[in-house]
């Protein structure tokens, strides 16, 4: 599903946060991944995403280099196989919950009928906002926030989910009841995933964790995946 082959970048002041960086997740595969802060771990989700480009080296999906494809292209693929979690949430304020969470679904070309009243729907309350649908993101906690998020990267079932701390911002009761939506419906869609974590109990929801740090991922030791 996804390559990096010798993925290396700096910071602007000239800082090297990677590193000639290989890895490959397959199909299906549900990793974790952590590291301390600044060791590059956001980084890795954007250059991923495509929101960054690496100084050297190749990202890869479904073989295809994200380098040989054109503005509209790799816009097009974002949008259809990709789902986005981040921490600063990127909820469109002149949009109501049901809107902003069917927004990957009318970008990918679902009837509007069908995206706000079906699935959307379904994802509001999968991650516990019933009822909400007509408020706007100004009315919303952090927290709530966030769960919009991930509703939001979920809608459309995308095969590559990519979540920067899905869980900062949650008490640890609604963060379970989130990382658990979060691996169902991953799983049921045969999807492959990377979590960005500093939090134990999420990084153990995945299949794998790993450890970024300057040498490189690898797997982490038993007292951080427990």
């Amino acid at each position: 599903m996804l390559e990096l082959r010798q993925v290396s970048k700096a910071y602007t002041n000239g800082r090297r946060v990677l590193s000639a960086l290989s890895y490959t997740l397959g199909a299906g595969e549900y990793v974790a991944i952590m590291g301390e802060s600044g060791v590059g771990k956001s980084t890795l989700l954007n250059l991923i995403a495509g929101l960054d480009t690496p100084d050297s080296g190749e990202i890869l999906i479904d073989g295809v280099a994200m380098s040989s494809l054109d503005d509209d292209t790799a816009t097009r693929l974002r949008r259809e196989k990709f789902g986005f979690v981040f921490q600063a949430f990127h909820l469109l304020p002149h949009l109501n919950l049901h809107q902003n969470i069917a927004l990957p679904l009318l970008l990918n070309g679902a009837p509007m009928e069908w995206a706000a009243p079906g699935r959307a729907t379904q994802m509001l309350h999968a991650v516990g906002l019933q009822g909400r649908g007509q408020d706007f993101p100004r009315q919303l906690s952090g927290g709530e926030l966030q769960r919009v998020a991930i509703a939001r990267a979920l809608v459309h079932q995308p095969k590559l989910v990519l979540a920067d701390e899905p869980t900062g911002n949650l008490d640890p009761d609604t963060a379970h009841g989130v990382l658990m939506l979060l691996r169902d419906e991953i799983k049921a869609n045969g999807a492959s995933a990377i979590i960005v974590t500093h939090s134990h109990a999420a990084a153990a929801t995945a299949d794998r964790v790993l450890l970024l740090t300057k040498e490189g991922l690898q797997p982490a030791p038993a007292r951080l995946s427990a």
